[in-house]
């Protein structure tokens, strides 16, 4: 679990026909390239990940596996969730034996099949979730409590603006130095955007794609307020203390995304 809060934030939602994917990608130095957050499985299925990427790629082969041999013999598309239950039982026996370790990575899983869209959040203890909306990651909470605000307003969100909440809850995740920078001008917000729905192959989309979208999350959303919480993964960035005293209450929705079960 400390592996997937250090993974960068992903997230997950969905509406009455699409199931949408959003990363952020980060280097691990200056001197790298950023790994892929977003894995591809089958047409009708792909995951992003936040832990440790060689376990993810393992896990990935997996589903691919299962995949392929329900097609060949079923000449269908694996039902999600029956393949989500199979991994959690692959992913259990981990947890049970001296020889082996937990899986540290967390999955959000995106599909679609008879019963529609899916999102399912895999844990490495090997417990799974469907879920409307979820994000995993480092600062994931703010990102959840965009997702909290605006969960109601999901199901009839249209393809372009399912894609546009997404990217704002990704933002919310970002430290607020960051934040400001790229809306005075900086550098690009560098995410991975994905889709598979009604008619729709699951896609990775391109970079001038994701630009577009950004630009268009940008002219749609306005400013974000982007509310901290003391269960945050990281400390909140020295220009925080700067802020006036009113900004510092806490929201009632706040409080109530922070009460998890244990």
């Amino acid at each position: 679990m400390a592996a997937v809060k250090l993974g960068t934030a992903t997230v997950g939602l969905k509406n009455r026909d699409y199931a949408v994917l959003v990363a952020l990608c980060k280097p691990a130095s200056e001197l790298s390239a950023s790994q892929r957050k977003i894995i591809p499985i089958d047409d009708h299925l792909g995951i992003s990940i936040a832990g440790i990427t060689a376990d993810a790629r393992v896990l990935s082969k997996y589903l691919r596996s299962e995949c392929l041999s329900y097609k060949h013999s079923y000449g269908s598309t694996y039902p999600v969730s029956r393949l989500i239950t199979n991994l959690g039982n692959k992913m259990q026996t981990t947890t049970q034996r001296y020889d082996r370790r937990p899986y540290g990575v967390g999955l959000l899983i995106a599909g679609y099949d008879e019963k529609g869209p899916h999102i399912y959040k895999v844990e490495p203890s090997a417990n799974f979730f469907n879920c409307k909306a979820m994000t995993i990651g480092s600062r994931s909470q703010s990102a959840r409590t965009y997702l909290e605000r605006h969960l109601s307003t999901f199901n009839a969100s249209s393809k372009d603006d399912i894609i546009c909440h997404g990217i704002h809850a990704i933002r919310s995740s970002l430290p607020n130095d960051e934040l400001v920078s790229k809306d005075d001008g900086g550098s690009q917000l560098n995410i991975t955007v994905a889709i598979v729905g009604k008619d729709q192959p699951f896609k990775i989309l391109s970079d001038e794609e994701n630009l577009h979208y950004l630009e268009m999350a940008k002219k749609r959303g306005g400013a974000i307020i982007v509310s901290k919480s003391d269960d945050d993964d990281d400390k909140p960035s020295p220009g925080d203390s700067e802020e006036p005293a009113p900004s510092t209450a806490r929201d009632p929705q706040v409080a109530v995304a922070t009460m998890e079960n244990p």
